[in-house]
């Protein structure tokens, strides 16, 4: 397994080529080449979304692991070599902030919690419906956001990407809403 070079005038087809060869005759020469160029662009894109070094790090090394053992499924006919790799980042990415916002098992209470005494349990319980209320008359364009990012539990991002609105429309009517309900609770 020699020393894999990838011409200047035909790139995406030479990675899908190089990929091919991967997925095929498992050809490490050929990974090599991929992960040389993959690799550090990954860590960009992303360091560019969001993540620390470390975790961009650790997300392109598990990107790289699953370019060589899920070959198989890569399919030129369906995306380009680049495409496929960075979809995979990326949902790499959402995998890692999903679990960061889940606590850890030793993190979690055990046993019995203390009762909350009765006046408190009443004024959340009435707190809670004004809160409903105050959501209930939003703007349409405002609750179905609101509910998304704080229900539903979706970055701005992913609201962005779900509706196909601009990033600043989502935030900018995520906060009005959030002064609307501050002014409604206040």
């Amino acid at each position: 397994m020699g020393r894999v070079t990838v011409t200047e005038g035909r790139i995406g087809d030479d990675w899908a080529a190089l990929l091919i060869r991967v997925r095929d005759d498992r050809d490490e020469a050929a990974f090599a080449a991929l992960f040389r160029h993959f690799a550090p662009r990954v860590k960009g894109f992303l360091m560019k979304s969001g993540a620390s070094a470390a975790l961009a790090e650790d997300c392109a090394q598990d990107v790289m692991a699953v370019l060589w053992n899920k070959a198989h499924l890569f399919d030129p006919a369906r995306a380009s070599v680049a495409t496929w790799v960075f979809t995979i980042a990326r949902n790499r990415r959402i995998d890692a902030l999903r679990k960061a916002r889940r606590p850890e098992p030793e993190d979690l209470p055990w046993g019995p919690e203390a009762e909350p005494d009765q006046q408190a349990a009443l004024e959340m319980q009435q707190d809670t419906e004004r809160l409903g209320e105050a959501i209930a008359r939003l703007p349409e364009k405002q609750r179905v956001l609101i509910e998304r990012a704080y229900f539903g539990d979706l970055s701005h991002t992913e609201i962005a990407a779900e509706t196909g609105l601009p990033l600043g429309t989502i935030k900018s009517r995520i906060r009005l809403a959030l002064e609307r309900l501050r002014h409604k609770m206040g």
